[in-house]
């Protein structure tokens, strides 16, 4: 059916759908999808080349991993254990300092590169030569709101777009029936401050994370409504595409309506491409071992990891892989806590990066852990640890990182960074240089002012070069 301005279907978009609402549920995706129209034949002002990275995958760690714990041995620690701190210490919760409090667990030279790691991280260790570890990081906040809004987006502020949404906004889409901004959530419940650690701010709202759950819905709305046969499917899609294409031609300047028009088509696209990828039954034996997905303790957040290789296989740009709640925030049972964690997220971590190496996809992604600040070298109560932002440790693979290497250092109890030091803002622009973006040139107008994910006036962010191959 053709439609012209005498037609009785020639009515504008929201009267239809208020009209018809009841048979396109599945539109409401479109909302969620995060693809940017076709790039003009023009390179965008803030790529540089050439680009070491197309993808990234980020494995966040909610509530602040314990360093000294995990990646940063202190035998000055472990030797004045119980002792009072020689100095003063910033702390977040002022009634419960205790006394040095060293870590229970050995460390040890690990791979050719000699890298200490705990003996928590066994599958991390086999994987040591594959990584840039990073000990020297500092972060502005004891807050963990505050502290998860600067590393995702930039500035403790919330409401600001996160670094996958800056990254979906200056590269596009690679594929055309995924998303490009993937969130694996828990099924366990959101991790702290929700929605925000995914959220595209005032960038455009197509830019935001497509959050995938477990279970028989991945993405909401996605699947046809009960009773609708594929012939009927197939004649909604066709006309709204012709009410689409017809409302467009009336407003040929409205860049974002193009955009919405093209996401309902996405939306139609991933209801065949959704299924196809989230369906792991295809893996191999041996990759479902290397992952644990054989293993009760590790199956849940394995198949999350494997889930984001596969989704970086198949064209997606940035996945983001959380954790419910803030599980690292080890205020108490900081020992018990760590064990239980590791346990769980050590094998599939470590396997992510070792499948991306034996497929080939290691040297074009970016693979990073890391939570949003470190803990005191003292105790909290009787063996908690409390919040710390002047040092955590991070580890990176692939994307031209420098592999087996060990960046920065922090004082003989862990507490500082003092060598080195890395801020988050360091950490944007490195990450941005990997993926063949200049964090000064990548820019979008904002209250008046051409905001950025750096914005280097304030925050005097520097691309880290020795971090880089």
């Amino acid at each position: 059916m053709t439609m012209n301005s005498s037609s009785p279907f020639a009515l504008n978009r929201r009267a239809f759908l208020g009209r018809y609402a009841g048979c396109l549920g599945t539109l409401a995706l479109a909302e969620l999808l995060c693809e940017r129209p076709t790039h003009s034949a023009e390179p965008s002002p803030s790529r540089v080349l050439p680009a070491k990275a197309k993808a990234v995958i980020c494995l966040f760690q909610h509530g602040g991993p314990s360093q000294m714990d995990l990646f940063d041995a202190k035998p000055e620690l472990a030797k004045r254990h119980g002792e009072a701190y020689p100095g003063e210490l910033e702390v977040h919760f002022n009634n419960q300092q205790g006394k040095l409090l060293a870590s229970p667990f050995r460390f040890s030279p690990r791979g050719q590169s000699g890298i200490e790691l705990s003996e928590l991280l066994p599958h991390t260790a086999q994987i040591a030569d594959d990584l840039t570890l990073v000990r020297s990081m500092t972060t502005e906040s004891v807050d963990h709101e505050a502290a998860l809004r600067l590393i995702h987006s930039g500035k403790i502020q919330a409401g600001r777009p996160t670094w996958g949404s800056w990254i979906t906004y200056a590269l596009g889409a690679e594929s055309r029936d995924l998303p490009s901004y993937v969130v694996l959530s828990d099924p366990g419940g959101l991790p702290v401050d929700g929605v925000r650690n995914w959220s595209s701010g005032w960038l455009p709202a197509v830019c935001q994370g497509t959050p995938f759950r477990s279970g028989s819905s991945p993405v909401l709305n996605l699947a046809t409504p009960p009773g609708v046969t594929p012939a009927a499917r197939s004649e909604q899609l066709r006309f709204l595409t012709e009410l689409n294409r017809s409302h467009l031609s009336r407003h040929p300047d409205r860049s974002e309506l193009a955009a919405r028009i093209a996401n309902f088509e996405t939306a139609a696209r991933m209801q065949t491409a959704v299924p196809e990828v989230l369906d792991l039954s295809g893996e191999t034996e041996a990759t479902r071992r290397l992952y644990g997905l054989d293993r009760p303790k590790t199956k849940e957040y394995a198949a999350r990891c494997l889930l984001a290789r596969r989704l970086v296989e198949r064209g997606v740009r940035f996945v983001q892989v959380f954790l419910s709640g803030q599980p690292w925030d080890t205020h108490s049972k900081n020992a018990e806590s760590l064990k239980g964690l590791c346990a769980r997220t050590d094998q599939p971590s470590a396997a992510l990066v070792a499948d991306l190496k034996q497929r080939g996809l290691l040297d074009s992604t970016i693979v990073l852990w890391t939570g949003e600040f470190g803990r005191l070298p003292i105790s909290q109560g009787a063996d908690g640890r409390d919040h710390n932002r002047h040092a955590f440790s991070l580890w990176l693979a692939g994307g031209g990182f420098k592999a087996g290497y060990a960046h920065g250092q922090t004082d003989p109890f862990g507490y500082a960074a003092v060598d080195q030091v890395v801020t988050v803002h360091d950490l944007h622009a490195t990450l941005l240089h990997a993926l063949g973006l200049d964090h000064v040139r990548l820019t979008y107008p904002h209250e008046g002012r051409n905001d950025s994910l750096t914005d280097v006036e304030v925050s005097h962010a520097r691309i880290v070069p020795e971090l880089l191959v």
